[in-house]
């Protein structure tokens, strides 16, 4: 290929995954890159000449008096801002260009970019796991079937112990099966999905036994098209999340599990395994009116081995961030304190979104 042919400087900005906005000296936009329309849910006709600050509500008043700044020179990470009704947590950049006074680069870039779907930094720590994992299967058994013969030798009062033992192995070896899960590498295979199917046969699946007072709500838009992953993982993190929610608003005094299904704009993220930005406009959100997870660990829930339950295992939501990351999606948890709601969201591509391509 020619030199002539190399992209120019609008080409590559235009190209970047991240949102990258220019703003005047009053603080109006007037440049901004694909990215950027994409998460302000904006055509830049619409943005030019607003104030950033009228499309982006950052929660800590101070980053918009940095911004303010004429020379400000600011890196933040994980700052929670609203765009327009959607709440999102981004790192932020802002560069002041000396070369024009006043004149400023804001860069915006989601959180989970680089943590949560950048599979080839996280799988090492997931791989030793599950290769313990594999190894302690096999002298599992040979304790399980010893216990089995035990049992046909010893009397009535000990059959009780052998019992315990055979209990408890299964236990472990369930425990094992999901941590040999979260170190799978090859993804299930992804097709179209109807989203309120896979919704339903999860809330039959917790809500099966009938017992129990909480109260499930649905509040679905029926026009959303299929999604694209994969039916059974799906099904599996929305009885994950459902289940979760259902216990965690148990104690309340009127118990509600909410499930809502909609169409949102603006959410891409740069996907590492596929080489390029996928956006995300299906979202399936699960909340429920329980007292919220604790805040020492809100930030490390979708991590292993991190539970708020007397006896979890804390592979649940571990589990249910792989299979939603090997369906191309993202969750995202945020507690709402005023209105007392504990919300799971959880982005999906759209299937003919991705056949098109």
């Amino acid at each position: 290929m020619s030199e002539s042919a190399a992209p120019t400087a609008v080409e590559q900005i235009s190209g970047l995954t991240f949102a990258c906005i220019l703003l005047d000296p009053d603080l109006a936009i007037r440049e901004a890159n694909q990215s950027a329309e994409d998460l302000l849910g904006a055509s830049i006709r619409r943005m030019m000449g607003q104030p950033l600050t009228d499309l982006a509500t950052f929660e800590d008043e101070r980053i918009a008096e940095r911004i303010a700044e004429p020379d400000a020179q600011v890196t933040a990470r994980g700052l929670t801002v609203r765009f327009g009704e959607r709440e999102q947590r981004v790192n932020m950049t802002v560069s002041a260009l000396i070369s024009h006074p006043g004149w400023r680069v804001v860069t915006f870039s989601d959180t989970g970019q680089g943590e949560r779907f950048g599979e080839e930094d996280r799988a090492p720590s997931l791989r030793g796991p599950a290769i313990l994992a594999h190894e302690i299967k096999n002298p599992l058994s040979a304790i399980r079937g010893a216990a089995q013969l035990l049992a046909r030798k010893v009397g009535e009062g000990e059959k009780g112990l052998t019992t315990l033992i055979a209990d408890e192995v299964d236990r472990i070896a369930q425990l094992i099966d999901r941590m040999q899960r979260l170190g799978r590498e090859q993804p299930e295979p992804v097709t179209p999905v109807n989203l309120h199917q896979a919704v339903r046969r999860a809330c039959d699946t917790v809500f099966a036994a009938g017992e129990g007072k909480v109260a499930l709500r649905e509040e679905f838009d029926p026009s959303l098209p299929p999604v694209l992953g994969n039916e059974g993982a799906l099904v599996q993190v929305l009885v994950n999340l459902v289940a979760n929610a259902r216990d965690a608003c148990s104690s309340a005094a009127n118990p509600t599990v909410t499930i809502r299904t909609r169409f949102v704009s603006g959410l891409v993220l740069n996907v590492i395994r596929l080489g390029r930005p996928v956006k995300l406009p299906i979202e399936v959100q699960v909340t429920d009116n329980g007292p919220g997870i604790e805040p020492a660990l809100a930030d490390h829930i979708f991590e292993p081995f991190v539970t708020s339950k007397l006896n979890g295992q804390g592979l649940g939501l571990a589990l249910v961030n792989k299979l939603v990351r090997d369906m191309n999606g993202r969750i995202s948890h945020e507690r709402d304190e005023a209105a007392g709601l504990t919300h799971f969201r959880v982005h999906l591509p759209m299937a003919r979104q991705e056949k098109a391509k």
